[in-house]
């Protein structure tokens, strides 16, 4: 099989596995530690809470966090024969279908796998799962502009994206990087805008303040500067950091103002891929 075969072998692979997914979107950020994946995390429960299926595929191949997030790191990874080709059962929890290349890794050690490499097991692990039919595949995709994000925006079919910052200018500057990366022509995947996470604190017995505590709409300007919807500020708070480590995502809880916020996020990406 000489290199054009074996690729194009390998998409219609990806095809196939896809081919049950009605809108795959890719949430991505310029830099970590902005909140990335309890965002990826609380728009799946919240589409799914709205009677969607969903799907959550963790693509963060250096740093994966959904087997934590849904407490579920120590399960093992289940497969299934079909014509003689074995496949990749994913977990279900709170209603979603769920895959991470963190369930294939000792979660103790660092992950040192350079592009080309990192790229092929993830394109391995998301084309090998059964999805089945999903209204969303929601892929929590690593930070950054590297050779991942290059795979995964030319190999999958994309219907549309979203950025996750906070406030801080740094936060902002890293952001527009990758935004301007899946806008480029040469990869030209919608994006549907930008979430501000860590917008602003709200004290429980304080519900009408706002304590701005990154700074005050770095997101909302960047989101007019580029021109795409700012679709969320998320508030900060203690809750969502307790219930990431129990691993009860706090859009689980339906009376929160986290949860308000993220169901709100939800309507308006169904909104906008459903027109």
């Amino acid at each position: 099989m000489n290199m054009f075969e074996e690729k194009k072998q390998k998409q219609d692979m990806i095809d196939k596995a896809m081919s049950g997914i009605k809108h795959l979107v890719a949430v991505g950020s310029g830099k970590g530690g902005v909140g990335k994946s309890t965002v990826a995390v609380n728009l799946a429960i919240s589409l799914a809470k709205k009677g969607f299926k969903v799907g959550l595929a963790d693509a963060d191949i250096h740093g994966p966090s959904i087997p934590t997030l849904f407490n579920i790191e120590n399960e093992e990874v289940m497969g299934k024969e079909i014509d003689g080709k074995m496949f990749i059962v994913p977990f279900e929890k709170y209603g979603i279908k769920l895959m991470s290349v963190g369930f294939f890794v000792d979660p103790s050690k660092a992950l040192m796998w350079r592009g080309p490499m990192a790229s092929n097991t993830l394109i391995q692990i998301l084309s090998e799962t059964l999805w089945g039919e999903l209204d969303f595949l929601i892929m929590d995709m690593p930070p950054g502009t590297g050779d991942v994000q290059l795979t995964l925006a030319s190999q999958f079919k994309v219907s549309g994206s979203v950025f996750v910052c906070t406030p801080q200018q740094l936060a902002v500057a890293d952001v527009r990087r990758a935004v301007n990366m899946f806008t480029d022509k040469g990869i030209n995947i919608p994006v549907l805008g930008l979430i501000e996470n860590m917008a602003y604190f709200t004290p429980k017995e304080l519900l009408d303040k706002k304590y701005y505590i990154f700074g005050k709409d770095g997101g909302k300007g960047l989101a007019e500067e580029l021109g795409i919807e700012l679709l969320a500020q998320i508030p900060i708070s203690e809750d969502i950091s307790q219930t990431n480590d129990s691993g009860n995502p706090i859009s689980m809880d339906f009376s929160s103002l986290e949860a308000e916020a993220f169901m709100e996020l939800a309507d308006r990406i169904n909104n906008k891929l459903n027109k």
